[in-house]
């Protein structure tokens, strides 16, 4: 969110979508499932752009409307337990990828470094053809309110494009403790054809563009898994 791009993200026209996508009522971490409509292609076009209103700081946001109750309320469950007297308003928000882990039923996790400089050396990961996995990870939010988070993932094999897709992850407010999110279950192809290395582009951005994580790596496909 830069400060020349303004906006309101509490409004009380906007908050019964917003609800669903944030903690619970005792400030901890939710996983979200996301809807079957949040999940889009690289090439989809975004169909009318939205009028942002101007920002306003979480110490305003909790001054407006505080005479509705039910509002007062939503707002306070929203920014759980923030210290808001702690914050600098002036900082934007920070987002950290804590952890990304590969999760398959009667396999121990794979646990995935994330470097630093967003470029793996050598092989990442390797995945078992026709297997049944979900992609797990936990983010830390710091500072402010951080609006449309959205993990998007580009795959090529031979220097072809074989996969692209975004899926919104959610409106996320600053907490101490890092918010658990689980991926909708994917299934690797199989096959003969389906087998070999493959490249990709992971990327963590926001409603702004804003990038928090971007990893470039390459993985493989293969008959069973990689021995531990």
């Amino acid at each position: 969110m830069g400060s020349d791009r303004k906006r309101e993200a509490m409004t009380s026209e906007g908050s019964s979508s917003l609800k669903e996508e944030l903690s619970d009522s005792d400030g901890k971490p939710v996983s979200r499932n996301p809807s079957e409509a949040s999940i889009y292609t690289e090439d989809d076009e975004e169909v009318g752009l939205i009028q942002l209103g101007p920002k306003c700081t979480i110490k305003e946001h909790l001054e407006k409307d505080k005479d509705d109750e039910s509002l007062r309320k939503w707002k306070e469950q929203l920014l759980g337990g923030v210290d808001v007297n702690a914050i600098d308003e002036a900082q934007e928000p920070d987002v950290k990828i804590m952890s990304l882990m590969i999760s398959s039923e009667g396999r121990a996790d794979i646990v995935l470094p994330i470097p630093e400089s967003g470029n793996i050396k050598g092989l990442w990961f390797t995945l078992k053809e026709g297997s049944h996995y979900r992609l797990r990870f936990s983010i830390k939010v710091s500072n402010d309110i951080v609006l449309g988070l959205k993990y998007t993932n580009t795959v090529w094999k031979s220097g072809i494009k074989v996969d692209s897709s975004k899926q919104m992850l959610g409106t996320f407010s600053p907490q101490a403790e890092p918010y658990l999110h689980e991926m909708e279950e994917e299934t690797t192809p199989s096959g003969v054809f389906a087998r070999g290395s493959y490249s990709a582009r992971t990327k963590f951005i926001d409603d702004d563009k804003k990038c928090y994580l971007e990893i470039n790596y390459t993985f493989d496909i293969q008959k069973e898994w990689a021995k531990s």
